[in-house]
């Protein structure tokens, strides 16, 4: 029996098309003349840093976005601010080399109507070592090191909300009270969808704290044991929830390596070194957690609140 041909689709909406190719590489650069440029005093005895950390962080998205080396990213941002009419002082490199190995990246995102619902899952990077088809070849040649990446992802907007880099060795679910904490108290969780690794009493309370609905994949050596866990169990539960992803959905299932691999794709972080020995820490939520290919590029930095987000 011959295969079927694979059917043929063809263009013929090429204004929309054309429009929509124009604004991938459309870039918007926005400065908000009211942010915090500059660090406020702290009041802790030594001397006090003169950037703030939205400023550290608008010079490091340019870096990482455009790649460029840490001198030629302060020339950049030097001329950005002169087309701006902002005479803001530039931080020098070695500031920049200095302050990535402690920054605290805060990660813009779009705020959905109703309560937040989460997908929360794990992959691995690799910064070091031979690519797989170079190895399956010719074999593994040196060593090649891994880091595990952990992301919580908006349903809504598919934003990655919280972000969580640890070794390889480690397990998915400590992490997960982390990244819960990292979504400001202020905002209403609803669920917390994720696989069975995530199946334990640890993060079961850790979102019963944000009143949160736990929907997970247990095993299916799964038994009763507390109402939590036995709540998320119910298949109810997740007929109830519409609009919400199913965890086997495929959509579901796909949601968070798909967002993270629209982020992974554009830059591989290099390996640690003495200057930045954490580079996947800061490189990876710089690349810019929104996803859309259609969407323009562009660097936004947050006013008085000191959040940095981009368009």
């Amino acid at each position: 029996m011959s295969k079927p041909s694979p059917a043929r689709y063809r263009t013929t909406n090429w204004s929309s098309y054309t429009a929509s190719l124009r604004r991938r590489g459309s870039l918007l650069i926005w400065l908000d003349k009211d942010m915090s440029w500059l660090a406020p005093p702290d009041g802790k005895p030594g001397r006090p840093a003169v950037f703030s950390d939205a400023a550290i962080q608008f010079c490091l998205t340019v870096k990482v976005l455009f790649k460029l080396p840490l001198r030629q990213t302060t020339g950049m941002v030097a001329s950005l601010l002169k087309m701006a009419n902002l005479d803001w002082t530039v931080p020098d490199y070695t500031t920049l080399c200095r302050r990535q190995k402690t920054l605290a990246v805060q990660i813009p995102y779009r705020r959905a109507d109703g309560p937040l619902n989460l997908l929360v899952d794990s992959t691995g990077i690799k910064f070091l070592g031979d690519g797989e088809w170079q190895a399956r070849k010719h074999g593994v040649r040196g060593r090649r090191q891994w880091r595990k990446v952990h992301l919580a992802m908006d349903t809504a907007t598919s934003d990655i909300r919280a972000v969580e880099f640890t070794p390889s060795s480690d397990g998915d679910s400590p992490i997960l009270p982390e990244l819960l904490g990292q979504i400001p108290e202020r905002e209403e969780i609803g669920t917390v969808t994720a696989d069975g690794a995530y199946d334990t009493r640890r993060c079961h309370n850790a979102i019963i704290d944000r009143q949160a609905i736990a929907r997970g994949l247990p095993g299916s050596d799964c038994q009763k044991r507390d109402p939590p866990r036995h709540t998320a169990l119910r298949p109810g539960i997740l007929e109830a929830l519409d609009g919400i992803p199913s965890p086997k959905s495929h959509r579901g299932e796909n949601a968070v390596p798909q967002g993270l691999w629209r982020t992974h794709r554009r830059k591989r972080p290099g390996p640690p070194n003495r200057r930045n020995p954490n580079p996947h820490r800061t490189d990876k939520p710089l690349l810019g957690p929104r996803n859309g290919r259609d969407r323009p590029r562009g660097l936004m930095t947050a006013g008085k609140g000191g959040i940095m987000s981009q368009a």
